[in-house]
């Protein structure tokens, strides 16, 4: 190899110099253009690089906020499957109190269920005010002798006495007789006269008062649908026609237009109240309405409870309920009617909010619901929300504490009472701004936080009126009935129907919130209006419930609320 390396010049030829120069050459014009394209080559693999370096960039900018949008939504899919498929009420069964949220006491110990030692049992129910029906039981005849000797067992004139409760439902078909008379005088006058018929609710109906009473109140007071009311009249031997009752109940309907007319000025009125909405269908088309859903709002007065049937749920509705009790009140001295409501905007827009004619009180109860949808949404934010549900706990225990010692209020207790609930109020609040001024603080908890800053003014007015509670639960809960109905059936089918049912919604809710039967009022009312042919009584003032006197307060009780 070295040998064919170091050849000496002298044996190379002409020739072969030139062959040798032409291989340099072609090897020169290769290396040439595989130097060209390898330049090439690395030029696009540059610019590739680079571009997707850009990429990588971009895409790593984009990553913490996909991270957190997943987050976000990882949240949002917990609060809805816990709304959609979790139980309803706030309260766990036994098997999810573990991953529970709510704030527990420290004491663990469980408590048994039934009757607690050293408590007093609930007192025997009294039924002595239903009417008795006597029974007799003798001994069976083949039981009234010996068998021994055959001699007879005589009475000892003394019985074993015990009672039993029993229902009787009777349907009757009522027959009036008008007896007729004649004249034996030579007068002149009338020959025959006919014995006055009875008054009727409907003129020329064929139903009696007391089939509407029971129509009436189990549809608007215990929420069962006529249908499934008609079903059981028809298997006891009473077919009514389902137009028959609809038709009834749209002449019925002008009857009660008065008292609700009184109980919505009256309820107006009310230093303090209360107000919620829930969703109610009418199925009726109206110009400029798309859909059948309407709204019924509820405003719990001091001594009325109303509902207005709306089909908008803007701020138009408590705007107009207030607007004439506002309007008439000019006294400035006069204390300013306080409204509990959830945080609804609709609410804030009102015009008598705005011109400070009516101050809002906004609900704790709401409140603590956005702590807990947190941490439930947030298992790691869980810590935080426990602190914040025991700060609002510990709130309305000291408030309890302090309604309790209301009763004298110039002693000490009450003094500490008012104290230690003012400390800890003034504690929540400093304890928000701190965490809101920390920039590490998580967004579902700032969200949080804000509206409660944001709505602290109207949280707190009960620190300095004793009168307003934590909650508008009482509102919710005026709701319920409504709603059992909505899902009963399914609203109402036309606009008599739904105003009907909010005009009864509201006289039967009144009724109950001062403990006064509804069927009783119900019957008198009726047959007053029996009595003037089936129309409206003419004074309607003796049967506005805040209008009744001790005795016929008394006459209407509610005896199941008093005896339970």
């Amino acid at each position: 190899m070295e040998g064919i390396l170091v050849q000496p010049l002298k044996a190379a030829t002409n020739e072969w110099w030139q062959r040798e120069l032409a291989l340099l050459r072609d090897d020169v014009v290769e290396l040439r253009v595989e130097l060209k394209r390898l330049r090439a080559e690395n030029l696009e693999l540059r610019q590739q690089a680079g571009y997707w370096k850009n990429c990588f960039e971009r895409l790593q900018k984009k990553v913490p906020p996909l991270e957190a949008e997943i987050e976000r939504l990882n949240a949002e899919n917990r609060k809805l499957r816990d709304q959609h498929f979790g139980r309803k009420s706030e309260k766990q069964s036994k098997d999810q109190q573990d991953d529970s949220l709510e704030d527990k006491p420290a004491s663990t110990a469980k408590r048994p269920r039934g009757q607690q030692a050293g408590r007093s049992g609930p007192k025997r129910r009294d039924y002595t005010h239903l009417p008795p029906r006597e029974e007799v039981v003798d001994l069976p005849a083949v039981e009234c002798a010996c068998p021994q000797c055959g001699r007879p067992r005589l009475p000892l004139g003394a019985s074993e006495d015990s009672e039993q409760i029993e229902i009787e439902v009777k349907i009757v078909r009522r027959v009036i007789r008008r007896r007729r008379y004649r004249t034996t005088c030579t007068c002149g006058t009338q020959r025959t006269f006919t014995a006055p018929a009875p008054p009727k609710l409907i003129p020329k109906g064929r139903l009696g008062l007391s089939v509407w009473l029971e129509i009436l109140l189990e549809k608007f007071a215990y929420h069962r649908p006529v249908a499934r009311l008609l079903a059981g009249w028809r298997e006891r031997g009473l077919d009514l026609a389902p137009g028959t009752v609809a038709d009834g109940l749209q002449r019925l309907e002008p009857l009660f237009e008065p008292v609700y007319t009184a109980l919505l000025e009256r309820n107006a009125q009310s230093a303090y109240a209360q107000a919620d909405e829930t969703r109610w269908l009418v199925f009726i088309e109206q110009e400029g309405k798309v859909g059948h859903l309407w709204w019924l709002w509820v405003f719990v007065g001091q001594d009325t409870v109303v509902y207005r049937l709306d089909p908008s749920r803007s701020h138009d509705v408590p705007e107009g309920h207030y607007r004439a009790a506002t309007d008439a009140a000019t006294d400035a001295a006069a204390v300013l009617p306080v409204l509990m409501v959830d945080r609804y905007s609709g609410y804030k827009a009102m015009a008598q909010v705005k011109s400070g004619q009516i101050v809002l009180a906004f609900c704790w109860a709401h409140q603590r619901r956005d702590f807990i949808r947190v941490g439930k949404a947030w298992p790691e934010l869980k810590g935080w929300a426990l602190d914040w549900l025991q700060r609002i706990r510990e709130l309305y225990r000291l408030n309890d504490q302090r309604l309790l010692t209301a009763q004298e209020p110039r002693t000490p207790s009450a003094t500490q009472a008012d104290v230690l609930l003012r400390s800890a109020v003034a504690t929540m609040k400093s304890q928000a701004e701190q965490e809101l001024a920390d920039a590490k603080l998580r967004a579902p908890c700032r969200k949080v936080l804000k509206s409660l800053t944001n709505h602290w003014l109207g949280l707190t007015r009960f620190v300095d009126d004793p009168r307003i509670p934590l909650d508008n639960n009482r509102s919710e809960r005026q709701v319920r009935g409504p709603a059992l109905g909505r899902k009963n059936y399914y609203g109402s089918a036309a606009l008599w129907s739904g105003r009907l049912a909010a005009m009864l919604f509201s006289i039967f809710a009144t009724l109950r919130h001062l403990n006064l039967s509804p069927r009783r009022w119900l019957d008198i009312y009726l047959q007053a209006c029996a009595a003037n042919q089936g129309n409206v009584p003419i004074d309607i003032q003796p049967f506005l419930p805040w209008n009744l006197t001790p005795q016929q307060r008394q006459q209407l009780c509610d005896t199941a609320s008093n005896t339970s």
